[in-house]
C-alpha cells in the first residue's frame, strides 16, 4: 500500500455446478491463497458460489438457500483475512432475484451489487432468471447481517485515500453506458468485473481490447474475474480469461487456466493523472454512496513489470513500430516548418555523434517528403581542440551517404581569435573555454543559414534539455529542434532502427551508423587525449538511461523523490545500487530546476511523445523555483 501501490488478483477456482458446498471451500481457499500471496483486492467471477450455468435450477429455493449458505461459510473461513473480496452469487431481495456481487471483508458484507445489463440474446437467457438490479440502494439482510444493496455503491478504502472500489457485472462492462463509468466519476480508482463470458474464436481480443480500453478511458485500474473450468459444457466453455490493465496498459493476463492471476495497482498514479486532466468528470451523473473500510498500512511488492527504459517499448516489433512513427512526425513538422518559411536550405551541424546523426537523417527525410534534393540538406561539420578524427571522418561519411551538401569549417582559429579579444587563456580549461566553442558552431550554422536561405535545424535531445546539458545560446538555439522531445536512452534506438533497416539496401551508411551508436556521448569540447575523446558526459552528468527514469517518473508522473527512487532500484536492480541511483537522482533534481531557464526559451519543435517540455506545450514552470522541498525528501533517503 505504500507509494500507491496494493496488490490485487482476478480469480478463478475449480468449482461443480450447483455444488454450493464445494464452491464455498474453492473460494475460500483462493482466498486465503491470495492474502499469503500479499493479495488485498481480489475478484473472483460471476456466480461462482453456484456456477454461472445453473440455468432453470436458478428458479430453485434449495440452490438458493445453498448459495446464502456458502457465503456464510465463506465469510467465516476469512473472517481473520484483511483482504476486500467480490464474490458472485444469486440474491433473493423481496419477490426477486438478482445476480450479484458480494462484497466481503473480515466476515462482513459491505455490500451487494445487483447486476444492471442481462443479456438475453445468442446464448444467454439471464432475464428468463434474473431482474434488472435498481438504481437506488436498500438495506437487506444477508448471511443475518444487515447490509446495502444496490447498483450506486463503491467502497472507500479509509486507510489508503486513494482507493476507492466499484464492482460491476460481466454485461455491465459490454453496455453503451457501463457501470463503471459513474464509479469512476464518484471517484473510483480500480474497478472489479465479475464475468462469466464463455469463449469463442476471436473472443479474448474483443475481451481484452474492452477491458483495457475501459480503465485507459477512466484513468482506473481494471481486474476481470472470468469463470473456468467446472462451468457446464453443454453448450458452452468457459476459458477464465483473466486480465488486470491500469489506464489502458495490461498488467496481466491468464486463459485456460483456473487459479490466480496478481499484480499491482498504482492508485497514487492514477488519482494524480485525474487531476491533471481537465476533462475528467467532477462528479458522477447518479448519486453513489460510498462505504467505508479499512486495510492495515502494509509494504505492497512489486511483482508487475517496470522498465528501466521507459520511452522504449519492451517488445521488438511495437519498437520498430514505434520508430517508425517518431521518425515520421518529427519529419512532417520539419517539413510543414519548411513549406511555412520558404527555406531553400535545411543547415545541421554534424558532429558524428547521436543526436545530430538523428537530426540529419530526419532532415534528410523531411526533404524527401518534400520531394526536394538530398543536397538542400547542408550538413556543417566544425571541427575545434576536442573533436576527434573518429567523429569527424563519420560525420563526413554519413553526409556523404546521405547525399548531404557537405561543408567543412575548422573554427579553431575563430575562437583563438575570440579568446584573445576576451582575455581566455587557452590552457584554462573552464567553462568559458568550452562554451565559446559551442555558440561559435551556433553562429557558423546562423550565418549560413542566412547565406543560403534557409533554416538551422536543432540537435539537442530532450534529456539534455532536462538536465540543461545544453550552451545558452549555443547549441541550446536553433529554428527548429527536431530532436526536442526525444529522450538520449530513445535516440540511440531510432539510430540502430535505421541503421538495421539500411543494412541491405546501403551497406556504407548502415556501417557508419554502427560506428557512431558505438561512439561514447560527448560534447568534444576538451582536448582529446592521444587522439580520444578525453570528454565522456555520462560521467560528468550521469547515465542517461537512470536521467531518462528520473525524467518519465519524476516528472511526467510526478510522482515524489522516494517512489522514484523505490521505482529506480527495482528496475535497475542489476545494474546500479542504491546510492548510485540516490546520487544521480540529486544531481537530476538540481539540475531540473536549476536548468529552466534554458527551457523557458526553447526554440519550436515537434511533440513526438507523452513528454515534452516545451514552455508552450507541456511543461510550465518558473525560471527561479528551487528544488529544496525535492532535495529535502531525498536527504530523508539516506
Amino acid at each position: 500500500m505504500r507509494d500507491g501501490f496494493i496488490k490485487v488478483a482476478a480469480g478463478t477456482p475449480k468449482i461443480k455446478v450447483a455444488d454450493c458446498r464445494f464452491n464455498a471451500e474453492a473460494c475460500f481457499t483462493m482466498m486465503r491463497d491470495a492474502y499469503a500471496q500479499g493479495v488485498r483486492v481480489l475478484a473472483l467471477p460471476e456466480l461462482c458460489l453456484t456456477g454461472y450455468t445453473c440455468a432453470d435450477l436458478f428458479f430453485q429455493d434449495t440452490l438458493l438457500r445453498g448459495a446464502e449458505d456458502a457465503l456464510t461459510t465463506v465469510l467465516a473461513a476469512t473472517r481473520s483475512l484483511d483482504l476486500l473480496a467480490a464474490i458472485g452469487l444469486p440474491v433473493k431481495v423481496e419477490n426477486k432475484l438478482y445476480n450479484c456481487a458480494a462484497v466481503i471483508h473480515k466476515g462482513e458484507v459491505l455490500g451487494v451489487v445487483p447486476k444492471t445489463c442481462l443479456p438475453n440474446y445468442g446464448e444467454f437467457y439471464e432475464k428468463r432468471w434474473f431482474a434488472v438490479g435498481p438504481p437506488e440502494s436498500r438495506l437487506i439482510t444477508l448471511c443475518q447481517q444487515e447490509t446495502l444493496f444496490g447498483t450506486g455503491l463503491i467502497f472507500h478504502c479509509e486507510t489508503m485515500p486513494s482507493l476507492t472500489v466499484g464492482v460491476e457485472i460481466c454485461e455491465d462492462l459490454w453496455a453503451v453506458t457501463p457501470l463503471s463509468n459513474h464509479m469512476a466519476a464518484a471517484g473510483a480508482t480500480l474497478i472489479l468485473n465479475l464475468s462469466a463470458s464463455d469463449e469463442v474464436v476471436g473472443k479474448d481480443a474483443y475481451r481484452r481490447t474492452l477491458v483495457t480500453g475501459q480503465s485507459a478511458r477512466l484513468v482506473c485500474g481494471y481486474v476481470y474475474a472470468d469463470a473456468g473450468e467446472g462451468e457446464s459444457s453443454t453448450d458452452m466453455v468457459f476459458a477464465g480469461h483473466n486480465l488486470i490493465a491500469e489506464n489502458g496498459v495490461l498488467l496481466a493476463e491468464r486463459r485456460f487456466a483456473c487459479g490466480l492471476t496478481i499484480s499491482e495497482i498504482d492508485t497514487d498514479r492514477l488519482a494524480a493523472e485525474r487531476r491533471r486532466m481537465t476533462t475528467f468528470p467532477d462528479g458522477p451523473e447518479k448519486d453513489l454512496y460510498a462505504v467505508g473500510f479499512t486495510l492495515e498500512p502494509a509494504t505492497t511488492t512489486l511483482t508487475r513489470v517496470i522498465s528501466p527504459t521507459p520511452f522504449v517499448p519492451e517488445d521488438a516489433a511495437d519498437r520498430k513500430a514505434r520508430c517508425d512513427e517518431i521518425l515520421l512526425i518529427a519529419a512532417m513538422g520539419l517539413k510543414t516548418r519548411l513549406e511555412h518559411t520558404h527555406a531553400s536550405t535545411a543547415v545541421v551541424g554534424l558532429s558524428g555523434g547521436l543526436d545530430s546523426t538523428l537530426a540529419v537523417l530526419i532532415t534528410a527525410l523531411a526533404m524527401k517528403m518534400l520531394d526536394r534534393p538530398a543536397t538542400d540538406v547542408i550538413a556543417v561539420t566544425m571541427p575545434a581542440f576536442g573533436t576527434t578524427d573518429r567523429t569527424r571522418d563519420n560525420a563526413v561519411e554519413l553526409a556523404q551517404r546521405l547525399g548531404a551538401t557537405l561543408r567543412h569549417i575548422d573554427i579553431s582559429r575563430s575562437v583563438t581569435v575570440h579568446f584573445s579579444d576576451i582575455g581566455q587563456c587557452m590552457d584554462c580549461h573552464d567553462v568559458t573555454y568550452e562554451n565559446g566553442q559551442a555558440r561559435e558552431r551556433t553562429q557558423v550554422l546562423m550565418d549560413i543559414a542566412n547565406q543560403t536561405g534557409g533554416l538551422v535545424v536543432g540537435t539537442g535531445d530532450l534529456s539534455e534539455l532536462a538536465l540543461g546539458w545544453a550552451t545558452y545560446n549555443g547549441d541550446h538555439m536553433s529554428m527548429y529542434g527536431v530532436n526536442a522531445s526525444i529522450p538520449k536512452t530513445l535516440v540511440r534506438y531510432l539510430v540502430s532502427h535505421v541503421c538495421d533497416d539500411k543494412g541491405l539496401e546501403d551497406p556504407a551508411l548502415s556501417h557508419v551508423l554502427a560506428d557512431i551508436l558505438d561512439t561514447p556521448v560527448s560534447p568534444e569540447l576538451l582536448p582529446a587525449i592521444e587522439g580520444k575523446i578525453s570528454q565522456r558526459t555520462e560521467d560528468l552528468v550521469g547515465p542517461y538511461e537512470l536521467h531518462d527514469f528520473f525524467l518519465y517518473y519524476g516528472i511526467r508522473w510526478a510522482f515524489p523523490p522516494r517512489k522514484v527512487l523505490r521505482l529506480a532500484e527495482y528496475a535497475f536492480d542489476r545494474t546500479y545500487d542504491r546510492d548510485t541511483i540516490l546520487k544521480w537522482e540529486r544531481t537530476f533534481y538540481r539540475r531540473f530546476f536549476a536548468q529552466q531557464f534554458k527551457r523557458s526559451c526553447l526554440p519550436d519543435g515537434p511533440k513526438v511523445g507523452s513528454v515534452t517540455l516545451s514552455p508552450r506545450g507541456d511543461w510550465r514552470m518558473p525560471s527561479d523555483a528551487v528544488a529544496a522541498l525535492w532535495q529535502a525528501e531525498l536527504d530523508t533517503l539516506d
